[in-house]
Parts: structure tokens; C-alpha cells; sequence
């Protein structure tokens, strides 16, 4: 009788479809990567407000100011301005979280880093689908969304486990080399 169960995998059982792989960051063997990481979050993501939140006053502003000078007419492009955020926040999460760092600025400057379950870094369309469920499980579920994060042992949000990402420090990923010695 053939082994049809079973693959190249040394005895293992195999479905014969995408080969499974474990967690790439375990809590229980590296609860260094995890710790602080929500409080991190929080202040990055005040820090990603503010840059979002930056072009979109300035356009604003160029806007009244087109409306003052074009007597009224130009006010006519306010309905413009939510539109653009949505995009120009889509735009920015997806770039950065599927850029070469893995993080947002608010995240960089916090020292965190986004990779998918298995240790991949992200990419364009996982950073913008990050950052429509983020903002939708924010405004259905407000409080509850960091009782998840306390209750998770990769201190995951509710959009991290439904798109299969973690967020980890990158200080202790990455350590810096000490310098050298002149002795």
C-alpha cells in the first residue's frame, strides 16, 4: 500500500496542501519581543495621527483660503477633503507597513515592527487591510479592542488575529552592536 499521507516531511503527517509553519515568535520563548509592545502602540499610533492628520489640515487651510479668493467658489472642494483622508490613510499604511522597515513612523520611532505570523515583513495591501480593520474594529468595539491585546499572549489586537500579523519591539529583533573597544 502507497504512503499517500504523507510528504517529504520525515514521517510527519501531511495534507498534501501549502506546507504549515509554526509561529515564528513564540511568548513563552522570547517574552522579550512582547513586552511593552501595547503601551508602544498606543503612543505610535498618536504619533501616526498626527502625521495623517497634518496634510489634511494644510489642505484645509488651502482650501478656505481658495474659497476666500475665489469668492465661495472655491468651498466647493470640501467635499473632497474626507475622501482624501480615507485614501491618503490608506496610502500611508499601506506604504509603511509594506515598506522595507515594517512600521509606520509612529511605530519606527516607538521601535516596533509588523510581521506576519510565521516572521514575513508586511506588505501593501496587509498594511491598508490593517489599517481598514483597525479602524473598524475601533469604532464597533472601542474598549474591548485592547482587552483583547491584554488577553492575547502575543499582545495581538482583534485586527492582528484576523489578519494573521504580530507586532513585535524591534530593539531586541535588532540589538545594536556595541562599539568597539580602544584599549
Amino acid at each position: 500500500m502507497s504512503d499517500s499521507g504523507r510528504g517529504s516531511t520525515g514521517g510527519a503527517w501531511y495534507s498534501g496542501g501549502a506546507n504549515v509553519r509554526p509561529h515564528a515568535f513564540d511568548p513563552v520563548l522570547q517574552p522579550e519581543l512582547f513586552r511593552g509592545v501595547l503601551t508602544r502602540r498606543v503612543f505610535a499610533f498618536l504619533i501616526d495621527l498626527v502625521v495623517l492628520s497634518i496634510p489634511v489640515v494644510l489642505a484645509v487651510i488651502f482650501i478656505a483660503v481658495f474659497g476666500l479668493v475665489t469668492l465661495g467658489l472655491g468651498w466647493l472642494l470640501f467635499w473632497l477633503v474626507s475622501p482624501a483622508t480615507v485614501i491618503w490613510a490608506l496610502i500611508y499604511y499601506g506604504a509603511c507597513l509594506g515598506g522595507p522597515h515594517s512600521a509606520t513612523l509612529g511605530m519606527r520611532v516607538m521601535d516596533l515592527e509588523l510581521r506576519t505570523w510565521y516572521g514575513a515583513p508586511g506588505y501593501f495591501v496587509l498594511g491598508a487591510m490593517h489599517a481598514v480593520l483597525f479602524w473598524i474594529s475601533l469604532s464597533i468595539l472601542t474598549p474591548l479592542v485592547l482587552l483583547v491585546g491584554l488577553l492575547d499572549s502575543r499582545r495581538r489586537l482583534l485586527h492582528d488575529i484576523v489578519l494573521g500579523t504580530v507586532v513585535v519591539n524591534n530593539s531586541v529583533r535588532n540589538p545594536v552592536a556595541q562599539p568597539a573597544r580602544m584599549f
